[in-house]
Formats: structure tokens, C-alpha cells, sequence
């Protein structure tokens, strides 16, 4: 096959190039393009296409922009003025600030306004009074000044007369004021056409500049690095723009009327983030700005958890504002400090987390106690464990927890527990109610013995928790503590049993935890919440969970964790109580804990805390669960008595088994023993529980037992 050379482009004769490129495969013959075709096309069709192609330019598309943008700024800037003049010349913004604050409720501010208002009407009746009499003041003005005029000029010429001996020098100084009013009306005569021609452009200059100031033109038309030309810093021109742009109606007006934000503190950089503080205008409140944080965080160029505006409690009507740096809450959390070394002291404290400032956050464990919550998988345990992990290695600190779960977080910390119990069937619900019982009469044996050690007015030392092992700091964790505080029968008792030890305990070394996934009205009672001093929340639903865990209106006020994003702000919440400011956005310290891929970080401080324990007199354990069986409890406490009183038997078995019924009346009494028929009944007037009704019921029950276990085999 024969070779075909395509002729694909001319190229300077070189003695190593050629213009010629032989292809190395047959390619076939192009047809030559046609020289007529374009004449083919209608002229209407080539000139629209041209038309199009002209109006559809980059260079067009530009000028237009242009010729709008420069439009605009005219008008806008002569809209300006005219809004400026009216305001100047009439009461339209003190109408209107009025509408403000009486729609924001601020009456004594309309008033205000009002009384305002009026003194602005009374000075321009004044002023315009003042303008009816001034033709006459004029005249009048006029005619005494060119009498006064005339006369020192002729003063002066006679003085010069006299000076010279020449008459003629009378008239003199009038001469020459003739001949300066003359070249100077030349001279007006000369300027006065071009600036009169003049004026217009100027004017349209000054429009122009005034538009273009306060960006007039719309969006679309503006240059491009004027566009937005946001920057991450968040100084005082970029919160201002981002408050301008945030929707909110007073605010939008305030803007419109020349209000600009007085800054109380200066934005300065603040840890990981930017901290300022601004007045914001009458009409608008901080709870607005906050209803507009997504929006607000947007146009600050950051995520929603990465933005707090509060109000501090001392300054109403402040907008206290702390910008994060962006992606804060992404980078990763420095290791726990006690990772591989060192010991703690309960009444100092444990650090459990650091602040989205970078700034360490310590747990104080004495006086104190803390409610945990957040949705699954928020982070919970994270904080809670190293609150513990840090207890631990102070070697005088006791540690029990009730998980009403079945849930494997703390099992690596029992070798050092003095409890662990899991599940949340009765009889586990009934033990952490146990617990709490055991807790209440021990604040208040502790509260004897403290005033014993060293009066009144004594707290509890570390000094004392050596001399007295029966004043060792002691944390209790209830995790899953809504189903304590919603169980049918144990609900209503735990609820005021938390209140009373939480009331007391934190003045003699006992803490206590309280973690939940419900932190809702119904599932915490509120007397709970009210006295924790340390709130934690987790990624929360909805506002009611985290005013359930934060405090009543702190989600109104900006402290809120639902801008939390579950699953990627893990191990992100917001506390209240941990150091002097409102709230804290602290990243708690995670102890890796993973079987699966071999990493465990808990055990080794575990062990190294069992190791400190050498020395220290362990305490002595706590009862062993063991169901209760009435039947089996009453007929130990009647003994060979035939009939026992009521009352008797009910106080022989509290002294039988406190922790079980302690707290029986006659109708627990009665609905233990109805289903055997052995229930106390009247005898001689009296009620009373009869020996022989009991011992039946035990033998009724061991034959069914044996019915049962017979028919099992079977």
C-alpha cells in the first residue's frame, strides 16, 4: 500500500525538519473544504449568529457589568442622600425608632425616642419661625452695614486727605472698592459658566462616590474581589459585614439608619480563636443573633460549634462573641497527661479534657458532682472514664458504679472498684436504690464525724482522710440513670434519695455521676439538675435535652450543644461549671480502649493505681446482693411465736435485712404475703401475722417447686 502524505502545516525549511510528516498507515484522501458554503447561509442568519456571538462576548458581558455597576452607584448614592436629607429634615427616624423599640417591648425607649421626637419638632418650628423674620433682619443687616461701610471709607479718605493735604484722597477708598467689586464680578462673569456646566458632573461625581462607599450596585455586577472578600480572621469589619447580612428585621434597619457597632472590647486573639465584645443596637438582643448562628457562622467562614455568641451576666445588651479557628475541632486531642505516669489528689482535682482555647480543663472531684449527657455514641464515656481513671490513682479514693446496662466501659476498671453492677432488671435497680440509701445515712454519719474531727466550721482535708479511713473521698457513678429515675416502683424514692446525698455529700468527700441519654423533665428530675454543680452535654436532639442537662434557658442564651454534629464532634461538649466563665466548648481526653485491634490504654493505669493502694487498710466490702424473700424473712423473724404483731414484724425485718425493708409499710407487707395467703389479718382488734399461715405457705410453695422440677426431668 502506498503511502499518503498529509500536508499538515508549514514550517520554516530547516536542514532537520521538514514540512512534510509521512503517517505510518494509509489514511484516506480529506475532501477539500468548499470556498461556497458560507454563501449558502442567509445574511439575516450570519448576522444574528454575529449578533448573538457579539452580545454572548466576555468583553461585552464585562462592559455591561461596568455600565450597571457605575449606574447603580449613582443611584443608589443619590437614594442615600435623598434618605439622609429627609431624616435630617424631618421626625421619619424618630418614628421609626419608636416602631423598634416598641415592637423589641421597650417601652421607657419609645418614650425616649418620643421625647425626642418632640424637641426635634419645637427646634424646626423654631428654626423655620426664625426664617419668616429673617427678609427683614436682612434688609435691615444690609442697610446698616453699607452705612457703617460707607462711613469708614470715607473715614479713611479723609484721614488720607489730611495725611496727603490732597482733598481728592476723600474718595479714594471708595473708588477702590469700586474698581475690586468690578474685576471680581469679571471674574465671577469668567468661572461662573464652566462651573455652572460643571455642576451637574460634579454632583453626579458625588453620587457616584457615595454609592460606591456603601456598595449599591447589586451582587452580580460588583467586581469580582469585591464579590466577597470575606476572610477568615474575624476582625471588626468582618463581623460587622456578617451582622449585616444576617436577616434579622431591627437590625437590618438599624443599618439602614447609620448605626455601627460600638466595640466595648476589641476583637484580640484568644487561644485557638478570636474574642470580642459590641453593643448591639436597640431593638435587637442577643437571643435574635443567636436564633441566626448558622447564618451567622457561615458568613464568619466557620462551622456552627465553632461560634458562640453569648451575653455576659454583667453587660445586657452585649453580644459577647468567641470565633474559633476553623477546623479547631478537628485536630486531635493531646494524649490524657497521666497516661504513663504520675498521681493525682482528689481534692485538687484530674484533668479530664482542654478547651477549644488549647487550655487545659481540670475535673474537681471534691465538692462537687456532675451530670453527663449526650446521645449514643456522643463521648459520654470518654469524659467519665477519665474522671475516674483519675480518681483512681489518688489511693484514698473509693470508686463504685451502677450501670443500669448491660455495657463493657468500666469493666477494665474493677480490679480497683469497690463496686460494679450492670443491668437494668429489678434487681439491679433496686441494688443502685440500695446504694443510694447507703449513701444517704452515710453523709450523714460523715457530717457527725467530721464536726467530731474538727468542729463546725471544719472541711474535709486530705490530712483528715488519713487520719480517719471512714472520711475517704468516695465517686459514684450512676450510668443509665433515667431508667433509675423512671422505674415504677424505685423512681419516685431515687429521686429524693439523689437530692438529699447530693445536698450534703459534697462537703464530706462523696461524688457522684450521674451519666444518662435521656436528659428530658420526665427521665431527670429537675431538683437533681439544679443542685449539679458540673453539666456536661454531648451531642443533644433537641433544645429540651439540653436544657435538661445544661440548666433552664441556656439554650436561648447560645450555650447549647444541638449544633453537635453526631458522629463528628466525638468526645465534643459543652459544660457549665468547670471554670469561672458561663460555659466552656471543652474535647475530653480519650484512654483508647479497643480489644479488636489489641490497643488498651486503661489497663496499664489500672494496674499502676492498684500499686498505689500498698499500704492503704482496704475497707471493709459492701453486702453482697441477694434477692429478698419475704416469706422466707418473715417466718425467720416470727420465730416460734404463733401471732406477731404488725408493727413488730415489720421492725424485725428492718433489723433483719435493713437495705431490703427499711422502708416496708403494711401495705408492702401485704402485697409480699397476699400471694401465699399468709397476709397479716385482725385478731382481738389487732392486726397481726400468724406463724402457722406462713410455714404453710413456705411448704405450698417448696411443693410446687418440687411439682415444677419434676415435670422439668419429665
Amino acid at each position: 500500500m502506498t503511502e499518503n502524505v498529509v500536508r499538515l502545516f508549514k514550517a520554516p525549511p530547516t536542514e532537520a525538519s521538514t514540512s512534510e510528516y509521512v503517517l505510518p498507515h494509509a489514511v484516506p484522501d480529506l475532501p477539500e473544504p468548499s470556498k461556497t458554503a458560507p454563501a449558502t447561509i442567509p445574511l439575516w442568519v450570519r448576522s444574528g449568529r454575529a449578533i448573538k456571538a457579539a452580545a454572548t462576548h466576555e468583553r461585552t458581558r464585562t462592559a455591561g457589568r461596568v455600565a450597571a455597576r457605575h449606574s447603580m452607584y449613582v443611584a443608589g448614592g443619590a437614594r442615600i442622600v435623598a434618605r439622609r436629607a429627609w431624616d435630617g429634615r424631618t421626625a421619619a427616624r424618630y418614628e421609626r425608632m419608636i416602631r423598634v423599640a416598641e415592637v423589641a417591648g421597650q417601652i421607657e425607649e419609645a418614650k425616649e425616642w418620643e421625647e425626642r421626637g418632640r424637641q426635634f419638632r419645637a427646634e424646626r418650628h423654631q428654626r423655620r419661625m426664625e426664617l419668616l423674620a429673617a427678609p427683614q433682619r436682612l434688609a435691615k443687616a444690609t442697610a446698616v452695614g453699607a452705612g457703617w461701610g460707607a462711613g469708614t471709607l470715607l473715614a479713611v479718605g479723609a484721614t488720607l486727605a489730611v495725611s496727603d493735604d490732597d482733598p481728592t484722597q476723600v474718595i479714594t477708598p471708595i473708588m477702590a472698592t469700586v474698581d475690586f467689586i468690578h474685576w471680581l464680578s469679571i471674574i465671577v462673569g469668567v468661572v461662573w459658566g464652566p462651573m455652572l456646566a460643571a455642576a451637574p458632573w460634579i454632583a453626579l461625581l458625588g453620587l457616584w462616590d457615595v454609592g460606591r462607599r456603601r456598595q449599591a450596585a447589586p451582587q452580580w455586577a460588583l467586581p469580582a474581589n469585591q464579590q466577597d472578600d470575606r476572610d477568615v480572621v474575624p476582625d471588626e469589619g468582618a463581623i460587622t459585614a456578617a451582622l449585616r447580612h444576617l436577616g434579622i428585621g431591627p437590625l437590618n434597619r438599624a443599618f439602614k439608619d447609620g448605626w455601627q457597632p460600638r466595640w466595648v472590647s476589641p476583637t484580640t486573639r484568644l487561644g485557638k480563636g478570636y474574642h470580642t465584645q459590641l453593643l448591639l443596637p436597640q431593638g435587637v438582643t442577643v437571643e435574635m443573633v443567636n436564633g441566626k448562628k448558622k447564618v451567622l457562622a457561615h458568613n464568619l467562614l466557620r462551622k456552627p460549634v465553632e461560634v458562640w455568641p453569648t451575653e455576659p451576666p454583667k453587660q445586657p445588651g452585649v453580644l459577647d462573641l468567641w470565633v474559633a479557628d476553623q477546623g479547631s475541632l478537628s485536630e486531635k486531642v493531646a494524649p490524657w497527661p497521666l497516661l504513663t505516669e504520675g498521681t493525682t489528689d482528689y481534692f485538687k482535682g484530674v484533668p479530664v479534657a482542654v478547651s477549644q482555647r488549647g487550655e487545659p480543663i481540670i475535673g474537681k472531684l471534691m465538692a462537687a458532682n456532675y451530670m453527663v449527657g449526650g446521645i449514643m455514641g456522643s463521648g459520654k464515656s470518654s469524659l467519665v472514664i477519665a474522671l475516674l481513671l483519675g480518681a483512681i490513682l489518688d489511693p484514698l479514693v473509693e470508686v463504685e458504679a451502677y450501670v443500669m446496662a448491660y455495657n463493657v466501659d468500666y469493666d477494665p476498671l474493677k480490679p480497683r472498684m469497690r463496686a460494679l453492677v450492670k443491668g437494668d432488671e429489678d434487681e439491679q435497680i433496686e441494688v443502685a436504690v440500695n446504694a443510694l440509701r447507703r449513701l444517704r445515712d452515710e453523709v450523714t454519719e460523715r457530717g457527725k464525724l467530721l464536726e467530731e474531727l474538727g468542729g463546725e466550721t471544719v472541711k474535709l482535708t486530705r490530712e483528715l482522710a488519713l487520719r480517719d479511713p471512714r472520711m475517704r473521698p468516695k465517686v459514684v457513678v450512676f450510668d443509665e440513670c433515667h431508667e433509675l429515675f423512671m422505674h415504677k416502683t424505685y423512681g419516685k424514692e431515687a429521686a429524693e434519695l439523689a437530692v438529699k446525698v447530693m445536698k450534703k455529700a459534697r462537703k464530706v468527700g462523696i461524688t457522684l455521676i450521674w451519666v444518662t441519654v435521656s436528659p428530658t423533665a420526665d427521665s431527670i428530675p429537675r431538683d437533681v439538675t439544679r443542685n449539679t454543680s458540673h453539666r456536661v452535654a454531648f451531642a443533644v436532639g433537641d433544645h429540651i435535652a439540653n436544657d435538661g442537662l445544661l440548666g433552664s434557658g441556656k439554650h436561648k442564651a447560645g450555650i447549647t450543644a444541638t449544633t453537635l454534629i453526631p458522629g463528628e464532634d466525638v468526645g465534643t461538649a459543652v459544660t457549665v461549671g468547670f471554670t469561672s466563665k458561663p460555659f466552656e466548648v471543652v474535647r475530653s481526653h480519650y484512654v483508647a480502649r479497643d480489644p479488636e485491634k489489641g490497643i488498651d490504654e486503661v489497663t496499664p493505669v489500672v494496674e499502676r493505681a492498684i500499686g498505689l493502694r500498698d499500704g492503704v487498710e482496704p475497707l471493709a466490702e459492701l453486702p453482697t446482693f441477694q434477692p429478698a424473700d419475704p416469706l422466707a424473712d418473715v417466718a425467720a423473724v416470727l420465730g416460734d411465736e404463733p401471732r406477731v404483731l404488725t408493727q413488730e414484724v415489720l421492725h424485725r425485718l428492718a433489723e433483719h435485712n435493713p437495705e431490703a425493708y427499711r422502708e416496708w409499710g403494711f401495705a408492702d407487707l401485704k402485697r409480699a404475703l397476699e400471694p401465699y395467703g399468709a397476709e397479716q389479718y385482725k385478731s382481738g382488734g389487732k392486726s397481726v401475722v400468724a406463724r402457722d399461715r406462713v410455714h404453710d405457705a413456705i411448704l405450698e410453695r417448696l411443693a410446687e417447686d418440687a411439682d415444677e422440677e419434676g415435670d422439668d426431668h419429665i
